[in-house]
């Protein structure tokens, strides 16, 4: 397998049976980690891969081919993951005593700044360390400073390469499997015809492009001919019933019908995938499937595909709160003019044109021409 040339690689460690990788935050943030798995395959076939993740990490990864051999669920912790509903509580002392049993030779942490990690991935033991550190986190045996503004996929190579593991691929790959495959034809049957899938949620809501201009592209495309879902979280049930609402026409909404890996085989079967910026995007671009994404300026810098065949990411220029008027840069540039940060959570991606979406969307649609 042939590796990248995306900077330093640093010395590569002898003698590595078990590797453990510290990522156990959300689903956009572990499809970013993918490459980075990739290269620590690459670099240490022989070695057992251990992602120390999220309990719903380990369901994704069950009979799953790909660089993570084992799941390894991390207790909740502050700075590391938050607890689950109903999840029965694990003192941190205990996993790591049994973490340390496991004799990890290399930990590696591409978790975040590393304030709290840091100190969580030395404590596993481990012969070398490696990871991310930010002004306030402690150091590793080897470390990479945190800079906010890098694309997460070049930020977590550059670690994987502090351990002698240059990249082998910057695009994530998530395999998707029969089992997935099997649930998603039982859950939406067979497609009739095309099908596109529009997701409106986001955690964070100032990434959420309107209720109404999704349900503008549903009216677009449907009459397009093509089959159109809206998959959404229980938690984005709300959303998902305002698209299906505004919309006007057919549309099939899918919260929380689809487990995470039937997603993955509904969005592998789709003709395209519209979204704003969150887990289901960037799942959606590592199945194969073409996206349209609705990204905040800053984000489109950290998270969207540079990939331009089979992605649209499309950007929303502002940066002052639309309620307050408050310039929310300095919180990242503190040396700007500006109070940096506000309370409201407001739309941030309100004003891009749904002309815009529907023309990335029809081009990404039309097979292009072949040359002769």
């Amino acid at each position: 397998m042939t590796s990248l040339p995306l900077g330093p690689v640093g010395a590569w460690v002898p003698d590595v049976e078990r590797i453990a990788v510290l990522r156990a935050n959300a689903l956009g943030d572990f499809i970013f980690v993918l490459p980075a798995l990739d290269a620590l395959r690459a670099a240490y076939p022989s070695a057992e891969i251990v992602l120390l993740g999220a309990p719903w990490h380990a369901k994704l990864w069950r009979d799953r081919p790909g660089p993570v051999d084992r799941v390894l669920v991390v207790p909740p912790r502050p700075g590391i993951r938050e607890p689950g509903p109903d999840e029965p509580p694990v003192e941190p002392a205990d996993f790591l005593a049994a973490a340390r049993a496991e004799r990890f030779d290399l930990a590696v942490q591409v978790h975040g700044g590393g304030a709290n990690s840091n100190p969580f991935v030395s404590g596993l033991g481990a012969r070398v360390t490696a990871g991310l550190r930010a002004e306030d986190a402690p150091p590793l045996d080897r470390w990479l400073r945190y800079v906010y503004y890098q694309h997460e996929v070049i930020r977590y190579l550059e670690v994987a390469a502090l351990v002698g593991a240059p990249a082998t691929t910057v695009t994530p790959v998530l395999a998707v499997t029969d089992a997935d495959r099997a649930e998603a034809t039982a859950v939406l049957g067979a497609p009739t015809r095309p099908r596109v899938a529009l997701h409106p949620g986001a955690t964070d809501t100032r990434r959420r492009w309107p209720a109404e201009s999704f349900a503008a592209v549903a009216r677009v495309l449907a009459g397009d001919g093509y089959e159109v879902l809206v998959t959404g979280t229980p938690a984005e049930r709300e959303t998902v019933e305002a698209v299906v609402a505004a919309a006007g026409v057919p549309v099939r909404p899918q919260v929380g019908t689809l487990s995470l890996g039937a997603l993955a085989a509904a969005y592998a079967d789709c003709a395209l995938v519209v979204s704003n910026d969150t887990g289901p995007l960037h799942l959606a671009a590592a199945v194969g499937a073409p996206t349209v994404g609705v990204f905040w300026v800053g984000n489109l810098i950290n998270g969207a595909s540079p990939l331009r065949g089979r992605h649209r990411p499309i950007a929303a220029w502002t940066t002052r709160c639309p309620v307050c008027g408050v310039d929310c840069t300095p919180g990242i540039y503190p040396h700007r003019p500006g109070d940096g940060d506000c309370p409201h959570r407001v739309s941030f991606v309100a004003d891009v044109p749904v002309a815009e979406v529907v023309e990335a969307a029809r081009e990404l649609l039309t097979p292009p021409r072949p040359t002769r």
